[in-house]
């Protein structure tokens, strides 16, 4: 963390090279800022900083409601809606889609399901459903490649929920059927 009179002189400047670098903490109001905030400049005396926000928090100060330090850089409310979809498409690489549903995978976002799959649309281009699907294609044609489990087990150990849908997977994306394509890697 920059020294105190390098903090106080960039948060005089307002210098946004600095934003998310550390946190102002005004002792007379119990308040926290970036030091980009435009509210009025606090005296040097009632000033205190911080290297992160939590630790301005766990000293008793609140967020500013202008500057909105939660937001700073770094932090992950800075990325968004991409942090979201982060979480998102890491629950579904994890399983959250092989048993649940995209309503209970909203659920635990904290959004609704309409607005995950605008997320999706927006940054990902395709649906939770077709991500989860895919991973678990690509997850079968490694276990495929890799020996000779049946293929029930495959299926299995990849997400699905039952044979029928491990073979219209690959028949759909592939033309071909999952043991065909074993046959021709091993032929």
């Amino acid at each position: 963390m920059p020294s105190f009179d390098d903090c106080n002189a960039a948060r005089l400047r307002r210098d946004s090279r600095y934003d998310g670098r550390f946190f102002t903490a005004v002792k007379t109001t119990g308040i926290y800022c970036r030091p980009v905030c435009p509210a009025k400049q606090p005296l040097t005396r009632n000033v205190v900083y911080y290297p992160t926000a939590a630790a301005a928090e766990a000293s008793g100060f609140r967020p500013c409601l202008r500057c909105r330090p939660e937001t700073a850089p770094f932090c992950p409310a800075w990325n968004g809606t991409r942090s979201t979809v982060a979480r998102a498409v890491k629950l579904i690489n994890e399983g959250a889609l092989d048993e649940d549903s995209v309503v209970t995978l909203a659920m635990r976002l904290g959004i609704s399901s309409r607005h995950l799959a605008r997320l999706f649309e927006r940054h990902v281009g395709a649906t939770p459903q077709q991500l989860a699907k895919t991973l678990r294609v690509q997850r079968a044609k490694r276990l495929l490649d890799a020996g000779e489990r049946t293929m029930t087990d495959i299926a299995f150990q990849a997400g699905f929920g039952s044979l029928r849908r491990f073979n219209a997977a690959f028949a759909e994306l592939y033309g071909r059927s999952p043991s065909s394509l074993r046959s021709s890697k091993h032929a």
